[in-house]
This record gives structure tokens, C-alpha cells and sequence, in this order.
């Protein structure tokens, strides 16, 4: 029954003293944290510490979570924040997609696996080229399909400035891949 229950739940555990709750919480939320660091970094390792390190961040201060928010919306923002802090203090340059083990993971023994492919690697080297709230905000949406209110949460910015800077990251997704791609645009989105 532990799976069916709400963060809520295990935080109130957490919060009586039961340990166990830590590693509930983790594990529901670690591959989540890692994907939005690795986004914002574009490198597995550096998104691993961040994501422990905001897991370290957000159980030292769980005493301070309102309950009446959902939980996963304030710990992505401390995700979010780790991960902008640390790339401005490394100024890392985000990875080639060839190394990423997504990439890895997509067969191309059909001709639309190989599109498919094709695709996903233009689109990831253009969002390599877009700046960190760019990439954030397409792929909260996207991605891990999270409504506007929730990414203004996440990233501290109301549903309608959300939805600005996600049409203008889309914008300049789609300029970068037409500078990119050129003509070819056309025949490789089609």
C-alpha cells in the first residue's frame, strides 16, 4: 500500500521520526530531479550531485513545507535552483547528444526509427544552444507534461509569464533549428 501513498503522507512519517520516509521520497522523485538538472547542465555526474544535493536541501528543510502545496512543485524549484546555481558557478558548456544514453537508447532499425532519431538529435543540439530557462521551461512542458501553473511554481514566475517565455522558448527552439537545418527543416519535421 506504501506505493499508493501521497508525498503528503510520507512527509507527515518523515516529520514523526520514521527514516524510511527519506528513501520513499527519493526514490519516487530522483528520476524526475535528474532529468531537470541534467537539462539545466547537460552532464550526468554534475546532474546526480545536484539532485542529491536538493534532496539534502529540500529533507533539512521539510519542516518548513506547506502542506497545502504540492510537494513536487516546491522541490523541483530547489532542483531548478541547485542546478542555475551550479552552472553559473562551473560555466559548463552542455554535452554533445551522441554521449547521452537517451540518444543511446533509440533503435534505428526502421526507417522511422532512424527519422526519429534524426530528429531527437537536432532537437537536442538546438536545445543544447538555448539558455538554461529556455530549456527548462520546454522541457517542463513537454517533457514531463506539467501545466503552466506548475512551471511558474517550479521556476517562481506566474502561469502567464509561463506561458510567455514558453512560446518564446519555443520560438527560439524552432530559430535555432532552422539555422541549423536550413531547407532541410521542412523535409526532416515532415
Amino acid at each position: 500500500m506504501k506505493n499508493l501513498e501521497t508525498d503528503i503522507a510520507i512527509i507527515e512519517r518523515i516529520l514523526a521520526g520514521d527514516k524510511s520516509g527519506y528513501k520513499a521520497l527519493a526514490e519516487r522523485h530522483k528520476s524526475y530531479a535528474l532529468t531537470i538538472a541534467y537539462k539545466i547542465v547537460g552532464n550526468r555526474e554534475d546532474a546526480e550531485e545536484i539532485a542529491q544535493d536538493a534532496f539534502i536541501q529540500a529533507f533539512q528543510a521539510l519542516s518548513n513545507f506547506n502542506k497545502e502545496a504540492k510537494f513536487t512543485t516546491w522541490f523541483y524549484r530547489i532542483v531548478f535552483n541547485a542546478a542555475l546555481m551550479f552552472k553559473r558557478k562551473h560555466q559548463l558548456l552542455t554535452d554533445d547528444i551522441s554521449v547521452s544514453p537517451v540518444a543511446q537508447a533509440i533503435p534505428a532499425d526502421t526507417e522511422n526509427s532512424l527519422k526519429r532519431a534524426e530528429q531527437q538529435k537536432y532537437i537536442q543540439q538546438a536545445l543544447g544552444r538555448l539558455s538554461p530557462d529556455d530549456v527548462t521551461m520546454i522541457t517542463l512542458f513537454y517533457l514531463k507534461e506539467q501545466s503552466l501553473e506548475e512551471i511558474g511554481q517550479v521556476v517562481g514566475i506566474s502561469a502567464e509569464t509561463a506561458k510567455v517565455k514558453l512560446c518564446r522558448a519555443r520560438k527560439r527552439l524552432a530559430e535555432e533549428m532552422k539555422t541549423m537545418l536550413g531547407k532541410e527543416l521542412h523535409t526532416l519535421l515532415n
